[in-house]
């Protein structure tokens, strides 16, 4: 649940009158990427009829996913790479043709770098019910009309499912390492008790073995102002003209989250008490400078992503439990033996560095014992994507054994 963009990364600035003359524009009904738009470095894996396990099917679904790197003759290189909430494919590479921001990773993943694509063959999937080319609420049905409320359910489970067949798309019989930030996290932890001999290495980011209460009650707020928008109607908003999509409801749910990506010290530091102009906010109609900036990240977002696709992807977040029918976080963790790298921020108060604590006491391989390793950073949950320098030895450690 991160910014997931290099722009959005960068530590917490002020905002200029210029960035925010730039969305005065009315955003379209839908920031996703559809059928017809250019496809940019996007491969697409027909993935045949995807039954959830909570109900539903998507009788065709597909994964656009990217890929860096050569695969070797015997497939033994090959890196799963899982992005967060609103996050995609494109973790490596510029903005345009197709992409609506540069890679979100491109620190970390590369050639020379921590995720080396001079010697691993990296793949990173959009998940299912995303809105960057893999099915969501924003494809088009059989019938010739986007899902929408119609989309089914989508539970982490149903998500490392579709992301099981693209291994057997590409012809590989393993992973060499399944690395995952936030959400893409929790689909590791899946990765290693669903289908612990399939993956050779495991790195987990910044995230919880369970959706604790806590978590789930910031995301129903946001939820609620998604639902709420009188624009979303259900989910089935997708013919509204430009402006007149569910857009307010999701730059405020943007605005909710992007609280829980930073740390107080972060912001506070920053932004202090300044005003965004010379006109006061007390009491005369200007703006705290924090103001503008979460109004201004919030409007942008509605540019490039999918109101049914935050949903979707937010309450499959929620349905995250890595224990669920298998005995306990335990008991289900106990089942990979691999080398593994539990990784952790100081300052993250979305999900705080205990979830990675009873994470690693159960991995039996993890490289720090039965302790994470956790990042001393200022800039909270966001860390993994702005402290390349911290988080890049790591992965190093990780991929060396």
């Amino acid at each position: 649940m991160d910014w997931q963009t290099p722009e959005d990364s960068v530590p917490s600035r002020f905002v200029t009158e210029a960035e925010v003359g730039a969305l005065l524009a009315n955003p379209p009904s839908s920031g996703a990427w559809r059928d017809g738009d250019r496809p940019g470095d996007r491969l697409f894996a027909p993935l045949g009829r995807l039954d959830f396990e909570h109900g539903g099917s998507i009788p065709h679904a597909r994964l656009a996913y990217e890929t860096w790197g050569t695969l070797d003759d015997d497939g033994g290189n090959a890196v799963l790479v899982l992005h967060a909430l609103t996050g995609d494919s494109h973790v490596l590479g510029g903005a345009g043709n197709g992409h609506a921001t540069a890679g979100w990773w491109a620190g970390i993943v590369g050639p020379g770098l921590a995720v080396d694509t001079d010697r691993w063959f990296v793949v990173a999937p959009n998940m299912i019910g995303g809105c960057q080319g893999s099915t969501g609420p924003s494809s088009f049905a059989p019938d010739g009309v986007e899902w929408g409320s119609r989309f089914p359910y989508t539970s982490i489970r149903d998500q490392v499912e579709a992301q099981h067949r693209l291994l057997g798309h590409l012809g590989l019989d393993r992973w060499a390492a399944v690395i995952g930030g936030s959400m893409g996290g929790m689909h590791a932890l899946e990765w290693a008790a669903t289908h612990p001999e399939l993956v050779d290495r495991l790195a987990v980011i910044a995230a919880p073995p369970v959706t604790t209460a806590d978590q789930i009650s910031l995301n129903f707020v946001q939820l609620e102002a998604v639902r709420t928008d009188p624009h979303f109607q259900g989910g089935d908003y997708y013919d509204a003209p430009d402006g007149e999509g569910p857009h307010r409801g999701l730059a405020l749910a943007r605005r909710m989250a992007l609280l829980n990506y930073r740390s107080p010290g972060e912001l506070n530091a920053r932004f202090e008490r300044s005003w965004q102009s010379s006109v006061s906010p007390l009491g005369h109609g200007g703006r705290f400078a924090v103001e503008s900036y979460l109004d201004f990240h919030g409007n942008k977002f509605t540019r490039r992503f999918d109101a049914g696709s935050y949903v979707t992807l937010v309450e499959a977040m929620n349905s995250h439990d890595v224990g669920r029918d298998r005995g306990g976080v335990g008991a289900a963790l106990r089942a990979y033996a691999g080398p593994s790298l539990v990784l952790g921020i100081d300052s993250d108060r979305l999900f705080p560095v205990s979830g990675q604590e009873e994470i690693a006491l159960h991995l039996a391989g993890n490289l720090d014992g039965t302790r994470p390793s956790v990042l001393r950073s200022d800039f909270g949950h966001d860390g993994f994507l702005i402290e390349n320098a911290l988080v890049a030895p790591h992965l190093s450690r990780l991929l060396a054994v």
